[in-house]
């Protein structure tokens, strides 16, 4: 079969950066990226925030150690300011970060709590129909008992910003059932420009925290606020929940884990096997050692005991149900 324009289109990839525990999800991210992916064309920028006064000390990615480590697997370091969210709103680094990349060119954001475990090449991307990532629980808003609801509450939104709210709607869900409405994580997302996809979305993230419509009154947007914000800037630029076929990002290509303990818990064999080998080489092996939870669930074992405790094909339904057993006996890390 023929590969489709947009296919074949180059596209970067962004993912962001600080010092801790992110730079070390970072080289794990590059290392899965040339393993899984070695073909990928495009550029792949850590985006580090510069130290400014909405940060107290210095965000960056300071150990050289993962600095020397990133530029061996192709990573380009790109520095951004933080106008807007800083340190006390981390999540607003995606947003921000945004407006760094090369103007015009299209791209994928990667939270670096993620895995690449397939062939990006496969990804049928259409950069001018943004999407998200639908691997998400109703987790906003919550409704009161005497409202509004969540039409009355996302319709708001839609509203402030000129944007048709019907047609954000999915017909198939019933009305006031949180997926009716259209909600992502924002673990991945994609367009095909990231200054005006960018802009949009700052603009949009920053008038929700500042000025909130009246029906907002009760909902908290910490940690939530670039969640609100996302699907408004994906439905402006045409995007939806149906832009990407399933089965690709959160599938076979791509893997937001989270945390290591819930990786070895619930994830496919594919992806512990994905870790270990992008982590087993010596030269990313040392770096990856001074992180302890990498160090005591990759390389010393803990992270295949906390497998042993699940049969992946039969998971409890509810995340806190797993967290909890694998703190019981003893092996939760963050």
């Amino acid at each position: 079969m023929a590969e489709t324009r947009a296919q074949r289109q180059a596209f970067n990839i962004l993912v962001v950066g600080q010092s801790g525990r992110l730079q070390y999800e970072c080289l794990l991210f590059a290392a899965s990226l040339r393993l899984c992916s070695p073909d990928f064309a495009g550029r792949l920028f850590v985006a580090v925030p510069r130290p400014g006064p909405l940060w107290q000390g210095d965000p960056g990615i300071r150990d050289a150690g993962v600095l020397a480590a990133l530029a061996e697997l192709g990573a380009e370091i790109l520095p951004f300011d933080s106008h807007a969210f800083g340190g006390t709103y981390p999540h607003g680094n995606k947003i921000e970060a945004l407006l760094a990349l090369p103007e015009g060119e299209p791209f994928v954001f990667f939270d670096s709590d993620t895995l690449i475990t397939g062939d990006l090449a496969r990804v049928p991307f259409d950069f001018e129909r943004p999407a998200a990532s639908l691997r998400r629980e109703g987790t906003w808003p919550e409704p009161t008992l005497y409202g509004p609801g969540y039409g009355a509450i996302w319709k708001s939104l839609y509203d402030r910003f000129g944007l048709e709210f019907e047609t954000s709607l999915d017909p198939n869900q019933p009305d006031e059932y949180w997926e009716r409405y259209l909600y992502f994580n924002a673990g991945w997302f994609y367009a095909a420009c990231p200054r005006r996809f960018g802009q949009t979305f700052l603009d949009y993230a920053v008038s929700i925290r500042d000025d909130p419509p009246v029906e907002l009154v009760s909902q908290s947007l910490d940690p939530w606020l670039d969640q609100v914000a996302l699907p408004l800037a994906i439905h402006a630029f045409g995007g939806g929940r149906d832009a990407l076929p399933t089965g690709y990002l959160d599938g076979d290509v791509s893997c937001h884990y989270r945390l290591f303990p819930l990786l070895y818990a619930r994830e496919s064999d594919r992806v512990v096997e994905v870790l270990e080998q992008a982590a087993a080489p010596n030269r990313i092996k040392k770096v990856l050692k001074g992180y302890e939870p990498i160090k005591r669930m990759v390389f010393q074992g803990r992270g295949r005991k906390v497998r042993a405790l699940f049969d992946q094909d039969n998971l409890p339904r509810k995340e806190q149900a797993i967290r909890n057993r694998i703190k019981a006996n003893g092996f939760w890390m963050r």
